[in-house]
C-alpha cells in the first residue's frame, strides 16, 4: 500500500481527503495539522507522495517542501491553497514541487492527479535504476565507471560531470529542467550551484564535440537539451 503525508489545518478538510484517499485511493495517509508535524513525519517515515497545505501555522507548506527537498528530490509533491496567484504558482513549482491544485477542489481530481504524479514516479524510478551506459551518437557512456568512449579514445569525467551527463542521457532529445538538475546533483537551485552547472556543462560540449550529430543546447527559459540526430 502507497504510503502518503498529508499535512492540512482545516480538520474537517483533513479528515475528510484522508478517508477519501484511503476509501478510494487505498492509500495509507498520515494527516497532519501543521508544518512542523509534517517535517517531523517526514522525517520518521517513507512516503511515496506528499500534499502539503500552503497556510498551515508553525511552518507554511512552501517551507516545509522547501526543507524535505534539500534531503529528498524525488517524493512528489501536490501543493493545494486557496491562493491562486501566479506568483504562488511559479514559487510551488520552482522550489520542487510537481503539481499545485486550488481550493476548492473537487477530491476526484485530486485523486486524478495522485495517480498520475505516482505512475510517473515508478516510471522514473525504473529507468534510473536500470539506465547506466548509453549511446550518444558515436560515443559511448559508462555512467558506472564514469568514462565516455569515442573511437578507442576515453575520457574519464568527474561525479558531477557523470551525474550530469547521465540525467542529459535519461532525457535525451527532451529538456532536462534547470531546477531538477540542480536539485538532483547539487540539491540546491540557488545562482552560485547553478554558475557551478553552467561550468560543468561547457566541460561536456568540449567532451562531445567530435560528433556533428551531438549537441547540448540551451532552451530558453526552461533548462537544456541533449540533441542527438
Amino acid at each position: 500500500m502507497q504510503k502518503i503525508l498529508l499535512a492540512e489545518d482545516d480538520p474537517n478538510l483533513g479528515d475528510l481527503l484522508k478517508d477519501y484517499l484511503e476509501l478510494k485511493g487505498k492509500f495509507d495517509v498520515t494527516l497532519c495539522t501543521d508544518g512542523d508535524e509534517a517535517v517531523s513525519q517526514f522525517k520518521k517515515n517513507n512516503y511515496d507522495l506528499c500534499i502539503f497545505d500552503v497556510m498551515m501555522p508553525k511552518k507554511d507548506g512552501f517551507t516545509v517542501g522547501r526543507e524535505i527537498r534539500k534531503t529528498n528530490n524525488t517524493v512528489p509533491i501536490i501543493f493545494a491553497t486557496a491562493k491562486g496567484m501566479m506568483e504562488d504558482k511559479t514559487e510551488a513549482f520552482e522550489l520542487g514541487g510537481d503539481d499545485y491544485i486550488t481550493k476548492p477542489f473537487r477530491v476526484e481530481e485530486l485523486l486524478l492527479r495522485i495517480n498520475a504524479l505516482l505512475k510517473r514516479s515508478v516510471r522514473d524510478k525504473e529507468e534510473e535504476v536500470v539506465a547506466d551506459k548509453f549511446e550518444i551518437g558515436d560515443y559511448f557512456f559508462d555512467y558506472t565507471s564514469q568514462q565516455i568512449s569515442y573511437k578507442g579514445q576515453m575520457q574519464k569525467l568527474s561525479t558531477k560531470e557523470a551525474e550530469l551527463l547521465r540525467l542529459l542521457c535519461l532525457k535525451k532529445n527532451d529538456v532536462l529542467t534547470r531546477e531538477e538538475a540542480l536539485l538532483k546533483i547539487w540539491h540546491d537551485d540557488n545562482y552560485f550551484t547553478g554558475r557551478s552547472m553552467d561550468v560543468f556543462l561547457s566541460k561536456l560540449r568540449k567532451y562531445l564535440k567530435e560528433d556533428s550529430k551531438v549537441e547540448i543546447v540551451n532552451v530558453h527559459g526552461k533548462g537544456y537539451k541533449l540533441l542527438v540526430s
